[in-house]
């Protein structure tokens, strides 16, 4: 063999090695998971706090329009919509660089709305002209208008997006719609001052929290009938105080996470047996929450000692608390 080839062939050979060698290394040692984030509204400053989901750090602050409230995700988690409700406005930004995208129409004050499961329409809360508005995300058109209660609030849909919930304070009411016809099919009384509106993940029931009634209602979506009514006592606290508002439901269906306002806890329910598993001490005025995408953290929005307390979900222990801005009221999670 030519002197010169053998050569190059060992030298080939060598380089084939080597970089086995290090691909070997590389799969030693995974590379690191992309850290998620989380976004926070913060009523009275007219910002929005995003938090990095491991370390729990600040790392952008957005000047939002007046009065953010309620905050979700699209579906892949690029687009986070705000409803600014001082401006009478839906904001969307990008989740990557914060910019704001877009504005859509939404009535006179937005507080709180909900995606479709598909990422459009967007249906909208307005709590101070007693309707439902109906946005399409893409075009920003105004879909449609429905007539609801007075200060309509909670919204909710069901998991195959066929059937929307509308809670109105004043009325006391949920009002269930058909998302096909935007005909409301039922209206169901609940007790007072209705907040939010969460479907369990079979889509079979709906559950409904009132602020001022001190209940949640369970509500079989089938019958429009209430179906559990579940109450709270907290020793040492003073029942006026417990006041249900936020409420999240585990993907296996089994335990509900309800914030109770002042009392500044979170009540922990089993949801088979709808018994009251344990009260998680949080921050002061616990309001809104969301699961990290995972499902194994919650984080909670607490108004008054304007923080996030962040809740891991398989031990039932509040790991932290992270000081955002003024009056945190929403708050969603993205990968």
């Amino acid at each position: 063999m030519n002197s010169r080839l053998s050569g190059r062939a060992s030298l080939a050979l060598v380089r084939t090695m080597t970089a086995g060698v290090a691909l070997a290394a590389l799969a030693a040692f995974p590379a690191p998971a992309w850290a998620g984030k989380v976004f926070v509204t913060n009523e009275r400053d007219h910002t929005m706090t995003v938090l990095d989901s491991d370390s729990l750090n600040i790392i952008e602050t957005i000047k939002t329009g007046r009065r953010p409230r309620g905050v979700t995700a699209s579906p892949d988690g690029k687009l986070i919509y705000v409803c600014a409700s001082d401006d009478d406005r839906v904001e969307v930004y990008d989740a990557n660089d914060y910019r704001l995208v877009k504005t859509l129409p939404s009535g006179p004050d937005p507080e709180l709305f909900v995606l479709h499961p598909s990422g459009n329409p967007l249906y909208i809360a307005n709590e101070d002209d007693a309707l439902v508005t109906i946005v399409n995300t893409e075009t920003g058109q105004v879909e449609g208008e429905i007539p609801v209660g007075v200060e309509p609030e909670g919204m909710g849909i069901s998991p195959d997006g066929k059937l929307l919930v509308n809670t109105s304070e004043t009325t006391s009411m949920a009002h269930f719609i058909d998302t096909q016809t935007k005909q409301i099919v039922e209206n169901v009384l609940v007790d007072s001052r209705p907040r939010v509106a969460t479907f369990t993940p079979d889509g079979k029931h709906t559950w409904v929290s009132a602020e001022v009634g001190g209940t949640v209602s369970v509500i079989d979506n089938a019958t429009h009938q209430v179906v559990k009514k579940l109450t709270f006592s907290i020793p040492g606290v003073n029942e006026e105080a417990i006041q249900p508002v936020g409420i999240r439901i585990t993907d296996d269906g089994k335990t509900a996470f309800v914030a109770l306002g002042p009392a500044n806890r979170v009540a922990v329910v089993d949801v088979p047996t709808y018994e009251t598993k344990a009260y998680l001490l949080v921050g002061q005025r616990v309001w809104q929450m969301a699961f990290s995408p995972d499902k194994k953290t919650l984080y909670t929005t607490n108004g008054n000692s304007n923080d996030v307390s962040v809740i891991d979900v398989d031990s039932l222990k509040v790991k932290k608390s992270v000081a955002v801005g003024r009056s945190p009221w929403g708050v969603v999670a993205i990968p």
